[in-house]
């Protein structure tokens, strides 16, 4: 695919118009303040794929059946970082090992606690094309979920869940704020923060999803170090980005594409969306970045596989 300057250019203008629009869709570009120090991008250590569901591993992972830990009969455990300064979560936004190809694509399945409703009235928060793409074109993903989804579409977090193309991360049951302000959204202090974590990993384990790993994503990508101090008793390490896919709300998939092609380098994560309603044309743009991203060289991998180089 030849990149157009001008179709980039347009890109990054719609992203960044939209950007106070994704308070309910993680895909801003995030507040980190004096969480910056938190980003060791050190792995505490890591398992081999095939370790024995329950194997050792650092002792910042949780162990089988605590919060935020793969439930019994999970692949081996994922690599988490050490933790930050005084304790504090750490947090992940690109690979420290830049030289090899790979790049995580990343989605979130947004959902906010209050929204039944409109999910009762024909909202689609699901986006299930995008997740047969991504199982013909074969590409790891990491689908960053929030428990109020595995809610109301069980049977496609437990599909998910279940397939070894995919992990599922901790995108909060609520989708508020961990800080305020945060585009609007409600914020949670930090006793309903570190509760709103495991009632999400609770959601997946009651849908069937066991290919969970212990990895979080700041609803709105809003973090500051009371947050970090908030999830340290979790033992998660949080995950951010450094490519903004801007498929939120676009209508130009082809734009939403070259954006994502400009922008990865050796160890990108890509942020995008498997929802519906607020991200329509992220399936399309995939068809187009996959073959490209193979074209110039690049392997897919989860966010697990990041962390753990």
């Amino acid at each position: 695919m030849t990149i157009s300057v001008r179709k980039v250019a347009a890109a990054a203008a719609l992203s960044a118009a939209l950007t106070a629009s994704l308070a309910g869709c993680g895909g801003g570009f995030g507040t980190k303040d004096a969480g910056r120090e938190a980003r060791l991008g050190t792995p505490a250590a890591s398992a081999p794929a095939a370790s024995a569901p329950g194997a050792a591993a650092a002792s910042q992972s949780p162990s089988p059946g605590a919060p935020g830990a793969p439930p019994a009969g999970a692949p081996g455990k994922a690599p988490t970082l050490a933790p930050g300064p005084n304790g504090l979560t750490p947090v992940f936004e690109r690979a420290k090992q830049q030289t090899d190809k790979t790049v995580a694509l990343t989605f979130d399945a947004d959902m906010t606690s209050d929204q039944g409703p409109r999910a009762a009235g024909g909202e689609r928060f699901d986006n299930p094309q995008l997740i047969s793409t991504l199982r013909s074109l074969k590409v790891p993903s990491t689908i960053f979920m929030t428990g109020r989804w595995a809610e109301e579409y069980p049977d496609q977090a437990k599909a998910i869940g279940t397939d070894p193309n995919f992990e599922i991360a901790n995108h909060s049951y609520s989708h508020h704020a961990f800080k305020s302000p945060c585009y609007g959204l409600p914020a949670l202090d930090g006793a309903a923060a570190r509760a709103d974590v495991d009632r999400a990993f609770a959601a997946f384990r009651q849908a069937g999803a066991v290919n969970t790993v212990p990895y979080f994503r700041f609803p709105g990508g809003c973090y500051d170090d009371p947050a970090l101090r908030a999830l340290s008793t979790a033992k998660v390490t949080a995950v951010q980005w450094d490519v903004v896919s801007g498929d939120a709300f676009a209508k130009d998939p082809d734009a939403v594409a070259e954006q994502v092609l400009a922008g990865v380098k050796p160890g990108s994560v890509v942020v995008m969306h498997c929802t519906r309603s607020a991200a329509p044309v992220t399936e399309e743009a995939i068809q187009k970045i996959v073959p490209e991203l193979r074209k110039r060289g690049y392997r897919f991998v989860k966010v697990s596989e990041l962390i753990g180089t």
